[in-house]
């Protein structure tokens, strides 16, 4: 049995999605971010950054938090739902290549976007100036993804195959649906998440967390 601790919206969307698409046994244990829950002696036992979301894995006696290493351990753990090609093969890198890039490049530009304030020190207007730039390079890799899936020939992100980044993408994108030039405005991007938004267990999850429409 698993537990996902969840905020509604919050990076918890993407295992949430795993998780149904797997159709393994979980509950969802709501960390009310609004009441500083993510900040408690009790959730910082299981995550000491106080960052959502957290994956319990009774059956492993295993916390896990970071969203990348929680898709991972799902994909593994479930593979007869063929949610990441098989391990030392070309897709498997090429998986990764993505997966680390939403992780490690993309998601941190957009945490910058989001709280430009804890780079400037309280200075307002400098914290405009962060949160422009940090748009601008978004746009950036958004393009560099819209291209990936042009060369691909989707649907998904590695092809035909849908896998854990393709969720991880979906919910990438769906931050980026208030900006100038959201990731909905390019032409394999708006595709992929239309295609996305049509799967069953996404649906669920969405639903799960109450998040209204437009999704992205």
């Amino acid at each position: 049995m698993y537990t996902l601790h969840y905020f509604p919206g919050n990076a918890n969307l993407t295992p949430h999605m795993l998780l149904e698409e797997i159709g393994a046994p979980y509950t969802l244990a709501l960390v009310d971010r609004e009441q500083n829950a993510h900040q408690s002696a009790a959730y910082l036992e299981l995550n000491p950054s106080g960052r959502i979301p957290v994956l319990v894995d009774a059956s492993l006696d295993l916390v896990l938090f970071e969203t990348a290493a929680i898709s991972l351990h799902l994909a593994d753990r479930h593979p007869v739902a063929n949610l990441a090609p098989p391990l030392a093969t070309a897709p498997r890198a090429t998986m990764l290549k993505w997966l680390l890039y939403l992780a490690d490049t993309l998601q941190p530009e957009l945490m910058t976007y989001f709280y430009p304030q804890r780079l400037t020190e309280g200075d307002e207007a400098m914290a405009q100036v962060v949160k422009r730039e940090a748009e601008r390079r978004v746009a950036g890799m958004l393009d560099i993804l819209d291209a990936e899936l042009a060369r691909s020939g989707g649907p998904w992100l590695l092809g035909a195959s849908y896998t854990i980044v393709d969720p991880y993408l979906f919910m990438l994108c769906r931050w980026t649906r208030m900006m100038g030039r959201p990731a909905r405005d390019r032409p394999y991007l708006r595709d992929f998440l239309a295609s996305v938004s049509t799967r069953p267990a996404v649906q669920r999850a969405m639903t799960q967390e109450k998040l209204a429409q437009p999704w992205y």
